[in-house]
């Protein structure tokens, strides 16, 4: 696969992504921990495909890396959040986040 295809294969796999936190986000407890934990990984979750679409467009090499650096932020904080150990994404009351062919 050459890069050009690589880098949209992975724009979609990072919208696809999106959609699936969305779906998560929307299916966690309306508490006010629910409330945080939905605004925190939404916005992690989502913007991580934006800014890989952004890096595909740099202007230089220096932006690019910058735009993949952001990604690799966003990817880690989203990894935090779904590894909260205090259950609010395992209230989650929709189950089709688990399933990734449900979307």
């Amino acid at each position: 696969m050459e890069n050009k295809e690589c880098s949209k294969e992975l724009e979609k796999r990072t919208l696809k992504f999106a959609v699936r936190i969305i779906h998560l986000s929307t299916a966690l407890l309306n508490t006010s921990e629910g409330r945080v934990v939905k605004n925190q990984i939404t916005k992690s979750g989502t913007s991580i495909g934006a800014n890989y679409r952004e890096s595909n467009r740099a202007r230089s090499k220096p932006d690019f890396k910058n735009k993949i650096k952001m990604c690799e932020s966003e990817i880690s904080e989203t990894q935090y959040i779904l590894h909260y150990p205090t259950g609010v994404i395992n209230s989650v009351k929709n189950k089709r986040f688990n399933n990734p062919h449900s979307v």
